[in-house]
């Protein structure tokens, strides 16, 4: 590895207070580094220069002159060369399989509009001939100009004979073409599932669009992955987590079926990430097949690599394709506030039900009336349970209602958040802040007043939503704006956030949501060896550049996972 930076931040203070002492005559470490510029996230002790690790777990971390004695002959050695060295990253909200199999498949994030989608998916087809299914993800809703929803025209003169199923972006609406209409044997005559909508053209023929439960309908036929593929897709997603520096993850639906290949891999000391797997539960109500899922997988998978116990609810869907829940009309579609996909009473009966039991809640909610019922019945099942230890979340809170910001403070839940869902690009200016208006949209992605009153912060991204790679996400919630500084001033600055608070909130921040403080999230003896290295300092480069931000290596349990290439 190779020295890119010098950390400036003050390290000049008595050595005292940098260091958290070894006890004398300590036998010597697996691993040390030293000569680095360490932000431990510990507020006993925020700084030093050098750590130790013995096994899986941090033994000692101080002054270069207190760490080095921990040196033997066994001992690797990482001179840092002044480099940040921080906690490994957390990411509290992921689909991480479907994330892993999406970089096999065609990919479309980022795609600028439909002259570039049709231009990638021309090449997808050219690398992979055949008459099997086309299968990917990432399409935006400002591609299609003001309709912002795709139609199957654009799909069926490129594939003619060959199904075509796209998820967008955010995974609430779907695209296919008119060969997979057909083998879903989706007509006029279909009817919308519960929760979903087949968007039809004026004569009621389905246009490609799948909106929210109707893409189940195409989801079905279309082929499943193998077990060979789902270990693939795993060891790669695991890669590339590696090489962003994220050392565990919460997955929030999509991985639950796969914690027996989970655990395989464990056993077989093939797990570079760390998992907590969440049980996605449906409406319209809690089943007995749900609850013994769930209690089954809370008392099986118990291991520090691997557990479950944790639910995943969606009370509403996307402000982009007006399912999401308001408290009053879209701005721009006045004949709709969106839906709730539960009724509240058995909603709330749900997670009475399951708080009972000591689990651990998230829930999915985007538009303010999604958000109040969900505090609502955090706040029912508090009172019906008693008092206890709860790391109750909400995922997501695109928009709330002024009135509920102080709630999560009040009732000690924690917003999961996704920073660069909050990317101000023409998606979330053109599309996002014009079906809500300007009232709404003025308090997008409230961090800071929820911080402020209170609330914990717990990052994460979504993936494959968004990128895995947190770093973008550091870069928009400091300045709320794209790279290249639009829109000008920020996107509602108000709730720009520093660096330091960025930071925690993928490392302490998302070890508080998952009830693992006492084990991660911070650099402290006693604490798992997960850390990254970072080329260049987060706290002394511009702001712009954050996304930029490259890992030189991470390390999971005391074990190097990953090494950037000189």
């Amino acid at each position: 590895m190779r020295p890119t930076s010098v950390f400036l931040l003050a390290l000049a203070c008595a050595p005292a207070a940098l260091a958290q002492k070894a006890a004398p005559a300590a036998s010597p470490a697996d691993l040390v580094i030293h000569h680095a510029a360490i932000w431990t996230v510990d507020a006993a002790h925020p700084r030093a220069e050098a750590l130790a690790v013995k096994g899986n777990a941090i033994v000692a971390v101080g002054t270069n002159d207190e760490i080095m004695p921990r040196v033997g002959a066994t001992t690797r050695v990482i001179d840092a060369h002044g480099r940040a060295v921080l906690p490994g990253f957390t990411d509290t909200h992921v689909h991480f399989v479907n994330g892993a199999l999406g970089l096999t498949r065609a990919d479309l994030e980022g795609a600028k509009d439909v002259t570039e989608l049709r231009a990638r998916l021309v090449a997808y087809r050219d690398r992979h001939p055949g008459t099997g299914w086309v299968q990917g993800r990432g399409w935006n809703y400002a591609m299609f100009g003001p309709e912002a929803l795709p139609h199957k025209k654009y799909l069926d003169d490129l594939f003619p004979d060959r199904p075509v199923f796209l998820s967008g972006y955010d995974g609430h609406t779907s695209w296919a073409n008119s060969k997979a209409l057909a083998l879903a044997g989706i007509t006029k005559d279909t009817k919308d599932p519960a929760n979903g909508v087949i968007v039809r053209d004026k004569n009621g023929e389905a246009t490609g669009a799948l909106k929210e439960k109707a893409s189940g309908l195409v989801g079905r036929v279309a082929p499943p992955p193998t077990r060979a593929e789902h270990v693939q897709a795993l060891l790669a997603g695991m890669k590339l987590a590696g090489t962003l520096g994220v050392t565990r993850v919460h997955s929030a639906g999509g991985d639950f079926e796969l914690l027996p290949l989970l655990d395989s891999l464990e056993k077989a000391g093939a797990l570079t990430v760390r998992f907590d797997i969440g049980y996605r539960v449906e409406p319209p109500a809690l089943r007995a097949e749900d609850l013994a899922k769930i209690t089954d997988a809370a008392s099986r998978y118990t291991s520090d690599w691997l557990s479950g116990g944790l639910i995943k609810f969606m009370v509403d869907g996307v402000i982009e394709s007006h399912t999401a829940s308001m408290l009053g009309p879209y701005t721009d579609q006045p004949s709709t506030s969106g839906a709730l996909f539960w009724e509240p009473g058995a909603f709330a009966e749900a997670v009475r039900v399951l708080d009972g039991k000591g689990l651990r809640i998230m829930t999915h909610a985007i538009g303010e009336l999604g958000v109040r019922t969900t505090l609502d019945a955090y706040a029912a099942a508090a009172k019906a349970n008693g008092p206890r230890d709860r790391r109750l979340r909400v995922e997501h809170i695109e928009t709330v209602a002024a009135t509920d910001i102080a709630r999560f403070g009040a009732l000690g839940v924690i917003a999961g958040m996704q920073p660069l869902h909050a990317y101000p690009d023409v998606n979330t200016t053109d599309v996002w802040a014009r079906n809500i208006g300007a009232d709404r949209a003025g308090r997008a992605w409230a961090w800071k007043r929820i911080q402020a009153g209170g609330g914990r912060l717990a990052f994460g991204s979504d993936w494959p939503v968004v990128t895995l790679n947190p770093w973008p996400g550091v870069q928009v919630g400091v300045t709320r704006m794209t790279e290249t500084g639009s829109p000008k001033g920020g996107f509602v600055p108000s709730q720009r956030l520093s660096v330091e608070e960025m930071i925690r909130g993928y490392t302490l921040g998302a070890a508080v949501a998952g009830g693992r403080e006492q084990k991660e999230g911070s650099l402290a003896v006693g604490k798992f060896a997960d850390l990254i290295v970072l080329a260049e300092n987060p706290f002394t480069i511009q702001a712009s550049q954050l996304s930029r931000m490259r890992v030189d290596a991470t390390i999971v349990g005391g074990k190097v996972v990953y090494e950037r290439s000189k």
